[in-house]
């Protein structure tokens, strides 16, 4: 009997929290036992603790912790209570009933695999360009179907983003980069790896994780079975926002100074100086954080 733990990050959209609780909570399946734990990260918009998520594990935090704090509270939880496999998802998703029984039958299949991803389509409705498609694709145009690191550029580009799914990533494959949006982790790897590191806050700490995974030997592996359907951005704010100016100016360059080839790095200082002389303001201020090891929340607390 496997020991899976789903933790859960809450700080915004209530509503979407409970979605996603309710969703973990009607998991099929045979052969492990599903603990939920749910990380009220200080939020402002506390989820209710009524009787439908009586058997959910609720843990606090008395300040914002970001992503990455915020997550490693609950993974340690449930190291803890002797969890064989930890499964981060964002609270702003909603689960197939059969999830955790086919991200455990990729991992039984994948015995190389240290964290393995579902197949994530946008929820309906949520789609960025929802009217180029017809009605019946709706929730069924990809999100994240595997994806990779842009070295160049340090994005982490999707696979198959915006596609509608007609089968064509229905096969079980190793991949370059999985999504902090649902990250089905061995226990073995935090124990070998660490968790994630907290000088990101927000943003990059998946990539950053990912990194570390591979570079111990373990493979990350899309399990195109599993199926995740996100509401895209609504925990959190829009690509643009001054919290996501912040965030990805300095964590690019915390991400490319560690891992990048030498070239990237040098293209990353330069574009660094450019955005201190004619970024918005808050890309400003994540460059010059950047540069004076302000880490964690930093200038954004």
């Amino acid at each position: 009997m496997k020991r899976v733990f789903a933790v859960v990050l809450h700080y915004k959209g209530k509503q979407l929290t409970e979605k996603c609780l309710r969703s973990l909570l009607e998991q099929k399946g045979r052969g492990f036992k599903l603990g939920i734990v749910l990380v009220d990260n200080a939020s402002p918009e506390p989820v209710n603790r009524s009787a439908v998520f009586k058997s959910v594990h609720w843990l606090k935090s008395d300040r914002n912790l970001g992503f990455a704090g915020g997550n490693n509270l609950g993974i340690k939880y449930a190291l803890n209570r002797q969890a064989d496999f930890v499964f981060v998802v964002n609270n702003d998703t909603v689960c197939d009933d059969n999830l955790i029984t086919n991200l455990l039958k990729a991992a039984q299949k994948e015995p190389n695999g240290g964290i393995f991803s579902p197949k994530i389509y946008f929820a309906k409705g949520h789609e960025y360009h929802k009217n180029r498609y017809q009605e019946k694709d709706l929730g069924n145009v990809i999100w994240y179907a595997g994806g990779k690191i842009d070295w160049a550029n340090i994005f982490t580009p999707h696979r198959g983003v915006n596609e509608v799914d007609h089968g064509q990533y229905n096969k079980t494959v190793p991949t370059g980069f999985i999504s902090g949006c649902g990250m089905f982790v061995k226990a073995r790897v935090f124990e070998k790896v660490g968790l994630f590191d907290e000088k990101y806050f927000l943003y990059l700490e998946d990539a950053d994780f990912c990194q570390r995974v591979k570079r111990a030997g373990f493979e990350l592996i899309f399990a195109s079975q599993a199926k995740l359907w996100h509401f895209n951005a609504g925990s959190s704010e829009k690509v643009g926002s001054n919290l996501h100016d912040y965030f990805l100016a300095r964590n690019r360059l915390l991400f490319g100074f560690r891992y990048a080839p030498f070239r990237t790095k040098l293209a990353l200082v330069r574009e660094s100086f450019k955005l201190l002389l004619i970024g918005r303001p808050w890309q400003k201020k994540g460059v010059a954080d950047f540069y004076l090891h302000r880490f964690g929340q930093g200038s954004w607390g």
